[in-house]
Parts: C-alpha cells; sequence; structure tokens
C-alpha cells in the first residue's frame, strides 16, 4: 500500500483534530457523515451508536412487511427506524474555527439553479407530485436514477442500496470542510456557517451525464436499448469483461469462437455502455460465454489482453474486507508557506474555495467530477490536456458543438495542452504546479512515477502541494482486475448489494463508482487542504479510489455479511409498478402494501390517487430525463430547476447552498 489508510496515520495527520461533531436525524442521512467525520478526527460521543442505528435501519434490512392491503408498516422492527421527511443536522465547533453547520435533506424546496447555468425555469412541484415523506425510492424514482439504472431491463429499476443518501452524506462533509477551510485562509468566520444540501441534488449529480445528452443536438452514438453483461459461464459463473482496445475485444471473442459478425456488432455497444448504462450486444456472445467453462474463458482473456472479472458475493467481499477508510492522508515534505496566504484571493461565503488553484490531468469521469465539485467551490480549475485537447470533447452526442457530457463534468474549467511523455510537456507541467495548490490525476498505475510526477516529484517543486490520487483500486487488492467502474462492482460485490434477491447478482451499468468516487475524491482534496494548513503549510498526499467508494456504497450490506445475515435486498426490493401509461414508486415503507394492487390498468394520476386513499404514499417514475428539463414534468424540481449553459446543455443545481 503506496499510503496507510487514515485510520493508522498519526493524529497530527487528522483533520478535524480537536473539533467536535454534533449530529442528529434519520440515519440513511447521517450514516456516512458520522463516519466520515469521525475518520477524519472529529469527537463524537454519539459516533458509535449513530453507526450501529444506521446498520439497523438500513431500508434493504429493513423493508415494509405489511400484512394487508392499505396498511403501511414503517421500515424496521429494530425500534431505530427514521422518521421519514425529516433532515439530518451536523454541528462541527471547536478548534479554534467558528461553528459550521451542515443540514442533509431528502428533498430540496429551492429552485436556484446551479451558477453555470445562464437560464432556468423555476419549477414548482405539482400537486400530485409533491413528495410529503421523501425517502431513498422517493429520490431515486423523481430524479431520474430508477430510469438509467434499469435501461438494461427495459423499464425502471431502483438500486438496493442507498445510493442517493450516500452521496449527500459525502456532499454534506465537502461542503463542511470547505466551510472550515474558508475559515483557515482568512475568510470571516461568520459569513457562511450552514450548509444545505439533498439527497435530491446527489441523485441528479448522480445523473448529469446522461440528463446532458438528453439535451443534444443529436442523437446518442450507439442505441439506447435493453441488454448488457455480466456474461454467465458454462459452469455458471457470471463475469464481467473489460477491455479499451477493439483488438483484444474481437481477440478474445474469437479465441471463444463467436461468430464474426456478433463480435463486429457487439464493440460498439460495448464501446459506449458508459455512456448509455447499456449494451444491447448480439445474443450470440452471451451464447458463446454459456458454451466455455470459466477455466476456458479465463485462458482466452489472458491470451487476449482483455480482462474478466467473477462476479463476488457479498460474504466474500466482507471477508476480506480490511476496515480501511475510503481515503488515505499522508503529510509530504518541510513545513513550506500556505499558498492559500501568497497574496491569493480569499474566499466568499458562497464559493470558500475562491483563491485555490487545482491542476486536473484527469479522464473520464472519477477525477474530472472532483475538480469539477471544487470548481463549483470556487477553485480556479486548470485541465491538462494532451496537444489538440481532451478527444473527449467531440464525444457524441454535442450540445453546440462540444460533448455534452464532456461539458457535464468540465464546463468552466481552463485547459493547458502539455505532452506529458514530452520533458519539455513534463517542465510546463511543472511550472504549474509550483503555482498551484492542488494537483488531481487518475492516471493509471505506475504512470505518474514513470514520468517523474509523483507525489515526491511534485513537492520538491511545490512543498506545500495537495497531491491527490483517485484510482481504481487504491493499492488495496493484490489481485486486483483493470480498475474500471464494471469491474470494481464486480469484483467488490456491488452487483449484488444494488440487485434484490430474486434477481440475479449484476452490476449497474449506471457509472455507480466513477460518479460516487468523484464524490470522495473531492472530498478527500478538501481535507487534504485543511490539514495543510492546520500544519503549518505542510503539503500533503491524499488517495482515494473506486474501490472506497465501492465499501462505502456497501458498507450496511458487507456489516450484516459479516454478523452472518442475509446481506442482500429482499425479492422485489424497490422494484416500481406499472401503471396505464407509467410507473410508481412507492416509499420503501409502503412498497409491501402497495403492491398488493393491480395498478396496471389505471392511468399513473388514479392510480396514486388510489394508493392515498388507503394511506400509501408514491411517487411518478421520471422515465424520460428529458422532461427534468423540458418542464414536461417536474419531479425534478425536488432537486432544484434544471438551467442551460452557454453551449446549450442541461445542467443541474449546484450541490450545496451555503447561508
Amino acid at each position: 500500500m503506496t499510503s496507510p489508510p487514515l485510520t493508522t496515520v498519526r493524529t497530527a495527520a487528522r483533520p478535524l483534530e480537536s473539533l467536535r461533531c454534533d449530529i442528529s436525524g434519520p440515519p440513511e442521512l447521517t450514516r456516512v457523515v458520522t463516519e466520515h467525520l469521525r475518520l477524519l478526527g472529529a469527537e463524537t460521543a454519539e459516533a458509535a451508536e449513530a453507526a450501529d442505528t444506521a446498520e439497523t435501519a438500513d431500508t434493504a434490512d429493513t423493508a415494509g412487511t405489511a400484512e394487508a392491503p392499505g396498511t403501511a408498516t414503517p421500515a424496521g422492527t429494530t425500534g431505530t427506524e427514521a422518521t421519514p421527511g425529516t433532515h439530518a443536522q451536523v454541528v462541527l465547533t471547536g478548534g479554534g474555527f467558528g461553528p459550521v453547520t451542515a443540514e442533509v435533506h431528502w428533498a430540496d424546496a429551492r429552485t436556484a439553479p446551479s451558477r453555470d447555468a445562464v437560464g432556468a425555469p423555476q419549477a414548482t412541484p405539482h400537486p400530485r407530485e409533491a413528495h410529503p415523506t421523501p425517502d431513498e425510492a422517493t429520490v431515486q424514482a423523481a430524479t431520474g436514477i430508477m430510469s438509467v439504472h434499469g435501461r438494461r431491463d427495459d423499464g425502471p429499476r431502483g438500486l438496493g442500496a442507498d445510493y442517493a443518501a450516500t452521496a449527500a452524506g459525502v456532499l454534506a462533509v465537502q461542503g463542511l470542510l470547505a466551510q472550515l477551510l474558508a475559515q483557515a485562509r482568512g475568510g470571516n468566520a461568520h459569513a457562511a456557517g450552514r450548509v444545505t444540501t439533498s439527497a435530491a441534488r446527489a441523485g441528479l449529480l448522480a445523473v448529469s451525464q446522461y440528463l446532458a445528452a438528453t439535451g443534444a443536438d443529436e442523437d446518442e452514438a450507439a442505441r439506447i436499448a435493453p441488454g448488457g453483461p455480466p456474461f454467465t459461464s458454462a459452469d455458471g459463473t457470471r463475469f464481467e469483461l473489460e477491455t479499451l482496445d477493439p483488438g483484444a475485444w474481437a481477440a478474445f471473442w474469437r479465441a471463444l469462437d463467436a461468430p464474426g459478425e456478433a463480435i463486429r456488432a457487439g464493440w460498439r455497444p460495448f464501446q459506449f455502455r458508459y455512456a448509455t448504462a447499456c449494451a444491447p450486444f448480439p445474443e450470440a456472445l452471451h451464447a458463446t460465454a454459456r458454451a466455455h467453462a470459466w477455466a476456458r474463458v479465463r485462458q482466452a482473456a489472458a491470451t487476449s489482453g482483455a480482462e474478466v472479472c467473477a462476479l463476488r458475493t457479498l460474504q466474500e467481499r466482507a471477508a476480506e474486507h480490511d476496515g480501511a477508510a475510503p481515503w488515505s492522508l499522508a503529510r509530504l515534505g518541510p513545513a513550506a508557506a500556505a499558498p492559500g496566504r501568497r497574496g491569493h484571493q480569499l474566499p466568499t461565503p458562497d464559493l470558500p474555495l475562491t483563491g485555490i488553484t487545482v491542476l486536473e490531468a484527469g479522464r473520464r469521469i472519477q477525477a474530472p467530477l472532483a475538480a469539477h465539485l471544487l470548481r463549483l467551490l470556487g477553485a480556479d480549475v486548470v485541465r491538462i490536456e494532451p496537444p489538440g485537447g481532451d478527444p473527449l470533447r467531440g464525444m457524441p452526442p454535442a450540445c453546440g458543438g462540444v460533448s455534452a457530457r464532456w461539458l457535464a463534468l468540465n464546463r468552466g474549467k481552463r485547459a493547458v495542452e502539455a505532452d506529458i511523455k514530452s520533458p519539455s510537456g513534463r517542465r510546463r507541467l511543472r511550472e504549474l504546479v509550483a503555482d498551484a495548490d492542488v494537483f488531481l490525476h487518475n492516471w493509471a498505475p505506475g504512470k505518474a512515477a514513470q514520468l517523474g510526477l509523483d507525489a515526491a516529484d511534485l513537492t520538491a517543486v511545490n512543498p506545500g502541494l495537495v497531491y491527490a490520487y483517485t484510482s481504481g483500486w487504491g493499492d488495496r487488492l493484490d489481485d486486483a482486475p483493470m480498475g474500471t467502474d464494471f469491474m470494481v462492482q464486480a469484483r467488490t460485490a456491488v452487483g449484488a448489494a444494488v440487485r434484490p434477491a430474486d434477481e440475479p447478482p449484476a452490476p449497474s451499468l449506471m457509472t455507480l463508482l466513477d460518479v460516487l468516487g468523484g464524490l470522495l475524491g473531492a472530498e478527500a482534496v478538501l481535507a487534504g487542504l485543511l490539514l495543510r494548513e492546520r500544519n503549518g503549510g505542510r503539503g500533503v498526499r491524499v488517495d482515494s479510489s473506486l474501490l472506497g467508494a465501492a465499501d462505502t456504497l456497501t458498507a450496511p450490506a458487507l456489516r450484516r455479511a459479516a454478523r452472518g445475515d442475509d446481506p442482500r435486498p429482499p425479492a422485489g426490493f424497490r422494484r416500481p409498478l406499472r401503471t396505464a401509461d407509467g410507473w410508481l414508486a412507492p416509499t420503501d415503507t409502503c412498497a409491501a402494501a402497495a403492491s398488493a394492487y393491480d395498478l396496471s390498468t389505471l392511468p399513473t394520476t388514479e392510480a396514486l390517487d388510489l394508493l392515498r386513499s388507503h394511506g400509501l404514499t408514491a411517487t411518478p417514475v421520471t422515465t424520460d430525463l428529458a422532461a427534468l428539463h423540458t418542464g414536461a414534468r417536474r419531479t425534478g424540481s425536488i432537486g432544484g430547476s434544471i438551467g442551460r449553459d452557454t453551449h446549450g446543455a442541461p445542467v443541474v443545481p449546484d450541490p450545496w447552498a451555503f447561508s
């Protein structure tokens, strides 16, 4: 392991040392906040109790079990269930800081658009789309998560894990760290003492790339239709396949005697599955996989250059889990003058990272999203791009000539072209590092050291640098395959955690871990910046990973597996109900009772009325993401208004509001 996990570093390396946090609210919304603040050094008498509460109140563990139609059974039978509709509040005090507060809501009453939007309708929820008792299922349904996750299945499906609540918890910690950092850098301790976020805003952020594509000037580059991995071998092993090379793709399938036409037809949907959240392969490829034993499949991968990974169970993952934090912090080099006080702009109440410069050498989603979040907090982000610019700028579909998905992660950043493979390009990068606060990348393992651009190399140029690496595995698994989203989902049993027990495990084709990994990367950078300020300007290395994201998401399921309990969501969990013209998603507490009614012949509005007449709560499922920004449906308003940027691409609301 290149850097020790946070739980093993010395006390002085914990940026929240000597601060105390008080936390209250539903355990689904407080679990991640409590765990992460404790790992960062904050003291709380409630930490252990809150962690236990979060475990027992996990919705996948305690889905409603109503005994008769019209009777809604409260979630859980442990005496620790949350009250629906309430919010979480976190207060950090001590350490010489003014108090800072975070609130985490399920839905968001404010309708303010993102600062990137040049115009946005002020959406007002329709009375039939009001959500008096929102929860994880409500948020997943309204923000489009169920729609995107269900593309492979030809119908909306809920994630069995509390994805939106988990992401909202990370956003809340980011907001707290940003406020403390602003104070440490000379900002007014009373200028901004509260940050508010919501699971709904987290949900919109999670689907922002898919949402952006619906507002593009052209169609998708690949067809959106049901289908996708994993594949199944002749002896029953379910597995994921990964390669970025069309030659390796073809060689793998040729080694298994797949038909040539199927090999050619399968590459494009496979290549674009990260963008479309589906992969309608020819059935011949699945038939080919089923004709060969797992040992033969592995041999084909080894000889072709492709990689395969068998889906792990939650019990297997729990047995090997090392208990490490989702990121690690390590101090680097001697003390240095804090760059934040070298004549840079001071932070402002709503832009706490004003005056911070971030150099980002990221690709795909994880690192670019982390830098995007830092920019929304006020940082000046400079992308290091290859000569000719990032090729993903041209990835279809486009808005105003620029990839809509690329804009969702990279709008507002400056760009500098540098060939880091050449001495002159690396020299240019070091010049930029000399005046930066953060260097962030997600290169392949070992590439930074090979190029002479690792933490030791760059802190020799700038001793006060926060060096951030967002990787696939965090150097924590010896037998790890390629560190991409779907391979990490397979290896860490996310595929089992997000699917109910009556469905075979399958990693979601929505990029769950890339997004959550980007959130954790931004959180780690903020922790590193605060640690630098509290340690005399000394540089810091921060490491985060998709593995850390997977463990954060599946933590309640892993705890159940470690206890010997069934860790998977129960049969039918978060499965929307079909109506005559759409879908309805009951809240978790009402799901069992609602499923007793046949709604298939009723229009959605009448189905809602029927359920409400029996005291049951449900929400319409957003099946067309374009409706979130066209006004055809206003369910997205629970997370704020969708605007448009200068290219015409849809823009989700900023994740936080400071006051």
